[in-house]
This record gives structure tokens, C-alpha cells and sequence, in this order.
């Protein structure tokens, strides 16, 4: 009878014998050094392994450096145009391949949309270096689009996912209806579909935004002279010489993107 309890039992993976151990001893190897991190940010002294007294000096010192303020605004800069832009091609990509027939090749379409996430960022990073030194010689433009497209080609599957998802779990009932009544496709997008994908579309800005933002391999590979962006500005720091300066960045950095990514969690996890 106990044998047979036993088989009934529902598999759990938490009665695995070791299952706890190892996730608290990955959590820690996970977290431990990003709490180490936020704790010597506060620390007074110039040493990265010894921790004096609890001060704001190093925050202090980030806020008031030029070449720190000029990085960060641009990454915000950068983040925002290339989520925005990213951010309108997820959505007219999702409603393209959610809102019409299945046809020969949608396969090949998702593929080539998520192309980004299945290619590792170095292959992409060297990629577009390629064909933007091309471009460069040919035209000798060296501005800021080149990081804009980049930034922006590879967002494009962040903003998709969140959004083709959110048109997945709709109800087409009212679409339909929106269609009876003889409203235009676009009056029922405009009307119907968009209110009800809002929380999609801004979750996917927010998570383009926040990969936007703390990308530093491609931006390290398409950025030409003076166009440092934060990340790319604290690895160059962390070939010259590291001060707990870094880590203020850093902490800054970390808590904007905790906040943009529990935005993201709640939108996603928003009742329809």
C-alpha cells in the first residue's frame, strides 16, 4: 500500500535528495558577488578589498564626473531610441505573424525574428563591425546610427516575445465583433487590439530598454571614437585602473535595471 502511495506521488524536484543545496549554493555563487559589489560601493577607501567606513564618496565622485554624466546620457539615449524603434517593429512583426492565416515559411520568420538570441553576441558584435567598417570607408559617416541600428536589431526580439505573447493569450471574440460590425482593420487595431496588447508593448520597451542599456560587447565593437556609453566606459576603466568609483556605476546601474525588470514582471503577469 505505501509502494503504491509512493508511485501516485506527484514528481517534485524539491524531494530530489541535494535539490536545496545546490540551488542556495547557486543563488549564492549568483548574488554574493553583486551584494559584495553594492557594499564596497559604499565603502570610504580607494581599496577594492578593504572596507573602512560607510561613505557616498565614490557615488559623489561618479555624479560629479564629466566623462561618467557624458556615457550615461548617451546609454540613455542610445537605450531609448533603439527600444522605441525595436519596440514598433516587435509589434508590427507580432501582429503579422499572430493575426493572419498560417502560411509556408512563418516557421522560417520566428526564426529569423529571434536570430539574435540564438547567435552568440560576439558572432553578432563582429558581424556588424564587418559591415559598418564597410560602410565607414565607403561613406566616411562616423556617427551614432551605427550604434542605433545595431542596438536596435538586436532589441527587436526582446520587444517581440513579451508582445506576440500578450496577442497569443487575447480573445479574438472582440476583434471579431469589431469586424461584423464593419469597423476597418485599422479602427479595430486602433480601438480593440491596441488597448488590450498596451501592457505587452510597454513591457517590451522596458525589457529592450534595459538590454539596450547594459550592452557592452556590440557597443564595444560598433562604437567609433567619443562614443562611449556607460558599459563600455566602466570596462574601460577596468583596464586602466579600478576604484570603488566602478562599483558605484555599477550599483546605479543594477538598481535601474532591478526596476525596469519588475515593471516588466508586473506587466507580463497583469490580468487580460
Amino acid at each position: 500500500m505505501l509502494k503504491i502511495k509512493f508511485l501516485n506521488r506527484p514528481f517534485e524536484i524539491k524531494r530530489i535528495p541535494g535539490f536545496q543545496s545546490i540551488a542556495l549554493l547557486t543563488f549564492v555563487c549568483l548574488y554574493g558577488p553583486i551584494l559584495i559589489l553594492i557594499a564596497y560601493s559604499f565603502n570610504s577607501s580607494t581599496s577594492l578589498g578593504i572596507f573602512e567606513s560607510f561613505s557616498f564618496r565614490w557615488y559623489v565622485t561618479a555624479w560629479e564626473n564629466e566623462k561618467v554624466q557624458e556615457a550615461a546620457l548617451r546609454s540613455i539615449y542610445l537605450a531609448t531610441i533603439a527600444a522605441t524603434i525595436s519596440t514598433i517593429a516587435a509589434t508590427m512583426a507580432a501582429l503579422a505573424t499572430t493575426r493572419t492565416k498560417k502560411f509556408r515559411g512563418i516557421t522560417f520568420i520566428y526564426v529569423i525574428i529571434n536570430q539574435p538570441l540564438m547567435i552568440p553576441e560576439i558572432v553578432t558584435a563582429v558581424a556588424l563591425l564587418v559591415f559598418f567598417a564597410m560602410i565607414k570607408i565607403a561613406t566616411g559617416y562616423q556617427g551614432m546610427m551605427y550604434l542605433i541600428i545595431a542596438h536596435t536589431a538586436f532589441c527587436i526580439p526582446f520587444a517581440y516575445l513579451p508582445i506576440r505573447a500578450r496577442l497569443e493569450s487575447m480573445d479574438l471574440t472582440l476583434e471579431t465583433a469589431g469586424a461584423d460590425l464593419y469597423a476597418t482593420p485599422w479602427k479595430t487595431f486602433q480601438r480593440i487590439t491596441l488597448p488590450m496588447i498596451w501592457p505587452g508593448i510597454i513591457a517590451g520597451f522596458m525589457l529592450a530598454f534595459v538590454i539596450s542599456l547594459d550592452d557592452v560587447v556590440i557597443s564595444e565593437f560598433v562604437k567609433s571614437a567619443g562614443q562611449e556609453t556607460l558599459p563600455t566606459y566602466m570596462l574601460g576603466q577596468l583596464r586602466r585602473f579600478i576604484t570603488p568609483e566602478t562599483n558605484a556605476i555599477a550599483t546605479a546601474n543594477i538598481v535601474v535595471s532591478v526596476i525596469l525588470v519588475t515593471g516588466f514582471f508586473l506587466l507580463t503577469q497583469r490580468k487580460k
